[in-house]
Formats: C-alpha cells, structure tokens, sequence
C-alpha cells in the first residue's frame, strides 16, 4: 500500500518508528498529485517547499523532537494566505496576489512540522456548494457512477477531492454553511467544523466574519482530532479567537459513550428527503443507541428559518469583506479607457474579477444592509439567528450530549446537473448544516455508507460549544459501528 493512502495516526506512529522518512513520504504524495491532475485538486503545486519541510522534518525526528503532525504532507485550501505563495481564494481578482505573510493556523501547523504539498481548489471566495465557482475550473469528485463527473461539493471541494482521492494525508477546510462538512459527506471523508473562536480567522481570507472556521478534512475521526490539535489555539491577533486552553483531542477518543444522551431533531425531518437519508439516519441512530446512548426526539424549533437567515447574513458581512477588492492596492485591475476615472476603475475591476455568484451575494448583501431594508432584512435575520442559538442552548441544557443529523440532503450530484438559473436549488443544499455556523457550535460529518448508486453518504454529529473531544468520541463510536472502508475506484 502506497504511503499516500496512509492516514495522518498510520504515518506518524511508521515516521516515529523510522519506517519511512517524511521525504519519501512526501514523494510519495507528490507523485500523487502529479498523477491526479484530472481530479483538478491542486492549483498551485509547491514542491520544493514541501521537500524542504519534509527534509527539516526528518531532523526533528531524528533529534527526538517531533510533534504529532512532524513530517505529515498536507493540501492547504486557497483561502488560507501562505507567505510568497498564490492565495487568490480561487479568484480572478487576487490573480498574481503572493501574501508577504503567512496564516496563524499554517503557522501552526507549520510549527508543529506538517508539510505543505500545495494549495487547494474551492468555490470562489468560499460561496458555493459544487466547486463550479473556482476560476480555476471544478475540482473533481474522485467517486464517479457510469461515466458522470461529479461534484466532490463546496467550497472546501479541492480538499475533499484530494483526502479522497489519496493526494495528500489531510487537508484543511472552512466552514461558513456546511463548506468542511458537506463535501466531506460527498466524498467518504471525515470533515469538523470547531466551535467558533476555537481556530484563529487571521489570514484566511474573509467570507462572512460571524460565520467563518477552519477546520480539518481527513480520513478518520482520529485523524479529525490530531490535525484540529494543530489547528487549534488562542490568537491574539484575531479579536474573535478563544483564550482558552486545547484539549487533547485524541485523547478524548475513548470509544465509550454509555449514558450519552443523543437528541434527534423532529425538524430535520423534512419534506422531499430521499428514503436513503432516512434509513441513513435511522441506522445511525441504532447505532449510537447500541453503543449505550439514550436516544431523545428533541425540537429545534426555528431550524426552518436558519437557511434564509443564513442567506441574509452571510451575504450582508460578505458585500462588506469584498468592498476592499478594487484594484487599487493588489491583486486585478482593469484597463481602462480614455477619459475613465476611478469610478470606472472600481466597477470594470470588480466586474471582470468576481464571478457571476459572488456579484450575486455581493448585491444581496448590499441591498440588505441598505437604508429601508437593514430592519426589514438584516436586523430580523439577527433576531432569527440568536433564536436558532436559543433552541440550540435549551436541548444542550436539557441534558443532550450531542444532536444526530443527515450531513445532506442527497449524495454527491453531477457536475453542472444543478440549475444555474436558479440558485435557491444549490443553497439547499445547505439545509442540514447552516445551524451550526449561525449558532456557533461544532459540527463533524462521519462517512456512515453507501447509496444505492454506490456513492457515500454522511451522518452529522453537533455538540456543545468548546466540546469538541467530547464531539469527536461520539463520531469515534458512530464511525467504528459503520465500518465503513470504502474507497473510490481509481479512474484519474
């Protein structure tokens, strides 16, 4: 078995024991992404960084100081600034843009020796459900039916493709409405969303400020914690990060939820949901339940208003982060005509660099927060939001550990199969997700089987804030009760 298919706990115990080293580790998962350009993962390559980490990782190693991730290649999401590396957030209008800095949470990781294989495809300043935003082009799912190309879902899709399709050990993700979990779910990978403030924000490029979190798409729940313990951490830097100590997230892995209270929400239940997610969801509950849990129907009562809350939100603080992009200090600019003026230089740069989705939520976003509509719109999807939360807080104080949920409402779909004239059918597909971002809380979807077309499905985990162990174990318990090992036939 080649190391590239290895997971992130499999490498380190095999880099500890002198097995292999983190260079032919490394070369293993280069030579990987070389061979896996179909799948349209990667859109910077940068190999010689990776070999000169993996290079300094081997000396860590060597001199008895190796932390958990020393030496564990990885793909890094487009959104995340990388110092003197393309970080155009899968946008025209950063082309050529190279940050002289770099992001705390690839500092981290970086601190802790992971290695950086490259930069990763995603939908376009992270709004979107398929990857079909990117201006590189769609990152490919590496499941396939027939000869149909299908999504690996959004935004965080290069990253899903390329844990999937054994490019690299792991890679990170965000998460603004489901953007780790969803396309986790679509492509039979773990993906969490931690608790908001847990992972620092500075230099990942902005989506919606309130909403956004990083965090990691692996092939395990054990894998999911040692990565987040490398994520994790105080930052003072961002003014929205915790001050609060990092648990020892694998640790945390016992294996042992008897006495657990898993709460099944009645609202999840809705119109139009395929039978398979509903015996899905079924099975995972039998599941949790024969591992000793109490099974609980909850109500969350306001769920039905969380996607056009989210959709007022996330667009108003989205019109806001973009305003910046004009042309003046980096990034695209536009020629301009004779005779033209800044105006012009404002609305031809923005126009040739945002793609047609991002022009949408920028002009809902700006319509929202206008005056006349800021009460009507914005304001009351606030009021919304703090009472999804209240629905959230009252079943956690109730007694519920953690809330059992579809991760979506379908499998993986065809690229270009959604309708581009209308959008509402991709925000759908958002629905079992977006209450955890508007609530803040943690989130992780586990890979629980396969549809009837031979594709994989997910189950969603939510927890208490700032319980992400305790999270973790639970999605432990549900991912070894599935047993689910299915892989994609290789077809790139």
């Amino acid at each position: 078995m080649s190391a590239n298919t290895w997971t992130i706990a499999a490498a380190r115990d095999a880099l500890r024991k002198g097995e292999i080293s983190a260079t032919d580790l490394t070369m293993a998962c280069l030579t990987a992404i070389d061979a896996g350009d179909a799948l349209g993962a990667f859109v910077h390559k940068t190999p010689e960084i990776a070999l000169d980490q993996a290079r300094a990782a081997d000396a860590r190693i060597k001199a008895g100081d190796a932390p958990s991730m020393c030496g564990i290649p990885l793909g890094i999401k487009d959104l995340f600034c990388t110092k003197g590396v393309p970080s155009q957030a899968a946008s025209n209008i950063l082309g050529g843009f190279k940050p002289e800095y770099e992001s705390t949470v690839t500092t981290n990781l970086f601190d802790a020796g992971a290695v950086m294989l490259g930069k990763l495809n995603m939908d376009e300043f992270a709004m979107g459900s398929s990857n079909e935003t990117s201006c590189y082009g769609n990152a490919v799912n590496p499941w396939k039916v027939d000869d149909r190309k299908l999504t690996p879902g959004g935004s965080s899709g290069g990253s899903a493709a390329a844990v999937a399709g054994d490019l690299c050990l792991a890679a990170t993700g965000t998460d603004t409405g489901g953007s780790i979990r969803q396309p986790a779910a679509f492509t039979g990978i773990v993906g969490i969303k931690p608790t908001y403030g847990r992972v620092s924000r500075w230099g990942i490029v902005a989506f919606a400020s309130s909403l956004d979190q990083a965090g990691p798409m692996t092939k395990t729940v054990r894998d999911a914690a040692i990565f987040l313990q490398a994520m994790a951490g105080h930052d003072p830097k961002d003014s929205t990060s915790a001050d609060l100590p990092v648990p020892d997230f694998e640790a945390a892995l016992t294996g042992d939820i008897r006495g657990k209270v898993i709460g099944i929400p009645e609202e999840y239940s809705i119109d139009g949901m395929p039978q398979e997610i509903r015996d899905l969801w079924a099975k995972g509950t039998e599941m949790m339940k024969d591992a000793g849990a109490e099974i609980r129907w909850i109500s969350l009562p306001h769920t039905k208003y969380a996607l056009p809350a989210y959709y007022v939100i996330a667009p108003a603080e989205a019109s806001s982060n973009l305003a910046r992009y004009d042309g003046v200090r980096y990034g695209h600019r536009a020629k301009l005509s004779a005779g033209d003026g800044i105006t012009e230089m404002y609305e031809k740069t923005r126009a040739e660099g945002f793609g047609k989705e991002v022009q949408r939520r920028v002009m809902i976003g700006t319509y929202v927060l206008s005056a006349g509509f800021y009460d009507a719109y914005y304001n009351r999807a606030r009021k919304v939001r703090a009472l999804i939360k209240r629905d959230f807080e009252l079943a956690f104080a109730a007694g519920v550990d953690a809330i059992l949920t579809p991760a979506t409402p379908s499998a993986a779909f065809g690229l270009g199969e959604m309708s581009s004239a209308d959008p509402i059918e991709m925000y759908l597909n958002d629905v079992f997700t977006v209450t955890v971002n508007l609530a803040g809380l943690p989130g992780v979807s586990v890979p629980v089987g396969l549809d009837k077309q031979g594709l994989p499905l997910g189950l969603q985990l939510i927890g208490r804030p700032w319980e992400e162990g305790d999270l973790l174990n639970h999605a432990y318990v549900l991912e070894r009760a599935a047993g689910f090992v299915a892989k994609p036939a290789k077809w790139w």
